[in-house]
């Protein structure tokens, strides 16, 4: 008898021409899926029907879009009110589903910013990433922590604003370090004014916000009068700040004088590869800038720039206007729906002429200045992995190689720390920590550790994708230590069902030096590598990375065990309430016998949870 086979599920574009039937032209969006449900690709449309029956022909389409057809078995659609919700709606989906065919921003991290803080008489001024929740003044955002901490030193330089937390400041009684080296007036200890604190507050805001030439006037100005009252230690100070502001500004770059707040956007493409540049103009000065490297899958510019726009303005604010290297097809809808997220009017323009088209062409030759450096770095990787598998004698060079090692002193804050390397180098968003949490592991037991490590990382693998269809798993793993960890992980790795995947043991060989390290496989003889090899430094690197991120990993951990209390372990006790209880009480014994009307005078301590903090410590 025949055997029985599956009919093949029918596919391209007859089966996208079925859908038009029951469509009509509301804006909406439509997913393309392919015959096991996996989602190809995300699209809006201003019109449904229109849209999709540009994909019902059997012609003219570019290879990227006809493979797509060609793969196409459903299609799922979701219409919406507007076409500028439908805009919104395309790119939450595109970031949650990562289709394979739709242009993909890699990196979404959020910007650093400075915070000026208004909840306490003398504020704070700070680095601040994440949601705006404390009361205060935002300025950003920056490129980069980097670019923030140059900021934050030069302005503490210029204003001497105080750095330090509220309990640190509650809790001085003499200045400190900052203020022996002139970088904080020590309003602490009363060395200054509030109103003379809050006019160095007013500056620097003034400042920040593009006021600075009307701030070193001022400046100026009193260095002068200082100096003819013959008050040379303060004329020295001011002429300090003086400087200090004038780094502030060359450290900058370029500082427009026409653009008050604008993202200048560059994409430049090449090779079927893409670096999106965005420089930050924020009061009319140059607050950095970052490349990106968004997966275009075949994408032509406007849909590239359109997709990165859509995607990182998810999370983020956008400025008053976006200068553009290249137009894209929806600009008035996503001018909408950025105008609709600020809450004000925001312009998509693509300079023509002027200082602002200059600004759009200096950020286009450093888009294409990263993308030749990675590309070349690429091709760097691509050989060193080569080299890898034939090496050690892989099928096929590794896409991603996991890296593990432990971290512990004397089996105490124990640490397992993987990093993931591939074709574009350290993939950093990939790295992960353990913390050991096994209770029948004897301290310092290394096997031990590693097996709980890899137990519990390729238990949620196969979890999440025992099919394999992601590319979270890996091709190589590579494991610091000789004969004896090669032989345990073969066990953990037979024990869990995932016996094909190779790894390698890195030992440093008989000496313990860099360059004679000797590599275990399972059945083989330990063998090592020539000492100018490539491919050796590159796993020592590997090594070294692992060890530096286990190590770090381990050092916060320690840090927290040393500054843990028993408030810690009080229910509904956070971070906020545990500042308060110490800056009020000086330290968690005080707090311990503390008696409940005490606790109750607390601020930011309710009846409710004073009874809870006191039943928790007497109680017990």
């Amino acid at each position: 008898m025949p055997e029985n086979r599956a009919e093949a599920v029918p596919t391209g574009h007859t089966v996208i021409q079925s859908y038009l039937k029951t469509l009509d032209n509301s804006p909406g969006v439509y997913r393309m899926l392919d015959p096991q449900s996996r989602v190809l690709y995300v699209g809006k449309a201003r019109a449904l029907r229109k849209r999709v029956s540009s994909y019902a022909k059997p012609a003219g389409h570019d290879p990227r879009i006809a493979r797509m057809i060609r793969e196409t078995a459903s299609m799922m659609f979701l219409t919406t009110r507007t076409e500028t919700e439908a805009l919104l709606l395309e790119q939450n989906l595109i970031k949650q589903l990562k289709p394979r065919y739709n242009v993909l921003l890699r990196d979404d991290k959020s910007f650093p910013n400075i915070l000026v803080s208004a909840e306490h008489p003398f504020p704070q001024i700070k680095k601040h990433r994440g949601a705006k929740k404390e009361k205060g003044s935002y300025f950003g955002p920056f490129a980069s922590a980097g670019a923030v901490n140059r900021t934050l030193n030069q302005l503490q330089k210029a204003f001497l604003l105080r750095n330090c937390s509220d309990a640190t400041f509650d809790s001085r009684t003499r200045p400190c370090l900052l203020y022996q080296i002139k970088r904080c007036s020590a309003p602490c200890v009363g060395y200054i004014s509030e109103q003379d604190y809050a006019a160095s507050v007013k500056d620097a805001e003034r400042f920040l916000s593009g006021n600075s030439t009307k701030i070193q006037e001022a400046l100026a100005g009193e260095m002068a009068t200082a100096s003819e009252a013959m008050e040379f230690e303060r004329a020295a100070a001011l002429r300090d700040r003086i400087r200090a502001l004038t780094n502030v500004q060359s450290a900058q770059g370029i500082n427009p004088k026409g653009v008050t707040e604008a993202d200048v956007i560059a994409l430049h493409m090449e090779g079927g590869q893409a670096c999106v540049q965005v420089f930050f103009i924020r009061a009319n000065q140059n607050w950095g800038n970052r490349d990106f490297y968004p997966r275009v899958s075949g994408a032509e510019a406007p849909e590239v720039l359109e997709a990165f726009i859509g995607q990182f303005y998810g999370t983020k604010d956008p400025p008053r206007q976006l200068l553009l290297s290249h137009g894209i097809e929806n600009d008035d809808l996503m001018a909408d729906a950025l105008s609709e997220k600020l809450g004000r009017k925001v312009e998509i323009l693509v300079p023509q002429r002027g200082e602002k088209m200059e600004l759009v062409a200096g950020a286009a030759r450093n888009a294409r200045e990263s993308l030749a450096r990675k590309m070349a770095e690429t091709a760097t990787q691509s050989k060193l992995l080569a080299g890898l598998a034939a090496a050690f004698g892989l099928d096929a060079p590794p896409k991603r190689i996991e890296v593990y090692d432990n971290s512990h002193i004397q089996g105490s804050n124990a640490v397992g720390g993987l990093i993931v390397a591939g074709p574009d180098g350290l993939m950093k968003s990939q790295y992960r920590k353990f913390n050991i949490k096994g209770t029948d592991i004897t301290p310092g037991d290394d096997f031990g550790m590693m097996k709980e490590v890899l137990t519990r990382r390729f238990q949620r693998l196969l979890k999440e994708d025992p099919d394999r269809e992601s590319e979270a798993w890996p091709d190589l793993l590579l494991i610091d230590g000789g004969a004896g960890q090669i032989s345990a992980v073969a066990e953990i790795m037979g024990d869990l069902g995932v016996d094909d995947i190779p790894f390698i043991g890195v030992a440093k060989g008989i000496d313990r030096d860099a360059g004679k390290e000797e590599f275990h496989r399972i059945g083989a003889r330990p063998f090592a590598l020539r000492h100018n090899d490539p491919v050796l430094y590159f796993i020592q690197r590997l090594r070294d990375e692992a060890h530096r991120f286990a190590i770090g990993a381990h050092r916060q951990k320690r840090a927290k065990a040393v500054s843990a209390t028993p408030l810690d372990d009080v229910p509904g006790v956070g971070s906020t309430r545990k500042r308060a209880l110490l800056g009020h009480f000086g330290s968690a014994k005080a707090v311990a016998r503390a008696g409940l009307s005490d606790l109750k005078a607390v601020d930011g301590i309710s009846d409710a949870m004073a009874e809870t903090i006191y039943d928790f410590f007497h109680e017990r």
